[in-house]
């Protein structure tokens, strides 16, 4: 009599699957809670969106679900200093008082260029010290070296994670699934 073999790792295979499809789902509600303010059609997640995303890491920051999705992503791994960054950079770049730029400049160094920073980013000695002497007297640009730099490690390292993680598969997968079923 032949003896039935139970593998087990075809168990965990199937239970790591439903998990998956329950943490996209679970993901995909968090990311329309956190922006259903607007009940607009314009303002839901769409599978069209979702596979836009995987077009340019342009286009998934220019995303708000996107780009949260992005973040959560990295806050998952214990690598959101550079996003925070580049966010941060952006931010910066829009406001007009000097004082406030001083001011602003000076955190910026402080929590994300200097070294040991809580949220050091990894960028060259060089790119640092020029940062070091132009937030002295700051201007819109002082922080564009380290924002291309910080962009271009996201562009190589972290959105290709992020295009081949569980979470945004298993996103892609639910709002196919949504979209047949009508």
């Amino acid at each position: 009599m032949p003896r039935l073999v139970v593998r087990p790792h075809f168990i965990m295979d199937r239970d790591d699957r439903k998990r998956n499809k329950n943490i996209g789902k679970n993901f995909m509600c968090r990311l329309q809670c956190m922006f259903s303010h607007s009940s607009s059609s314009e303002s839901r997640l769409t599978l069209e969106d979702t596979q836009q995303w995987s077009q340019s890491l342009e286009r998934l920051l220019d995303s708000k679900y996107g780009l949260a999705a992005f973040r959560n992503f990295l806050k998952s791994e214990y690598s959101d200093e550079n996003i925070e960054f580049w966010l941060t950079c952006e931010d910066y770049k829009k406001i007009k008082s000097s004082f406030r730029m001083a001011s602003k400049a000076k955190k910026i160094y402080e929590q994300f260029v200097k070294a040991e920073s809580p949220k050091e980013i990894n960028i060259d000695y060089h790119t640092r010290e020029q940062i070091k002497r132009s937030v002295k007297s700051p201007t819109v640009h002082c922080f564009d070296d380290a924002q291309k730099i910080v962009y271009g490690l996201m562009e190589r390292d972290s959105y290709p994670r992020f295009l081949r993680s569980d979470v945004y598969r298993t996103l892609l997968e639910n709002l196919s699934a949504d979209a047949t079923k009508g």
